[in-house]
């Protein structure tokens, strides 16, 4: 066997161990407020918009996305994800039934979800 050969095995090795550390850890996600709105970021580079799935069950966020593979050639080291399962947990109550979501886009590779929080209700004192 080549030495060349044997770098190739090795670092293919190597990529597919480091693909999936990312796909366990990826995509890095914000969770912001911002009035009675939060609002979660998530890096999605390469993913296509109607590849991935957002499920909103009370106060659990789901992502998940699969990339569209990439033809032609072999890879060598291939460390980007193909595909994404991360569950974000929100830092409000939601109560089941009442989830809503504002507003989902994908824009330069970010995704954001905007996710209207109830607000409390006001108690009057007598």
């Amino acid at each position: 066997m080549r030495v060349s050969d044997m770098a190739c095995r090795i670092l293919r090795e190597v990529s597919g161990r480091a693909r999936e550390f990312y796909e366990f850890v990826l995509p890095p996600v914000d969770v912001r407020v911002d009035g009675d709105t939060l609002v979660v970021t998530a890096d999605m580079p390469g993913f296509a918009k109607d590849r991935i799935k957002l499920v909103l069950r009370g106060n659990v966020l789901s992502i998940r996305a699969e990339r569209d593979p990439e033809g032609g050639g072999s890879d060598i080291s291939s460390q980007r994800p193909r595909s994404v399962d991360k569950m974000v947990v929100l830092p409000a109550q939601i109560p089941k039934g009442k989830e809503r979501v504002e507003s989902a886009r994908l824009e330069d590779g970010v995704l954001t979800v905007r996710i209207p929080v109830p607000s409390g209700k006001e108690i009057r004192i007598d």
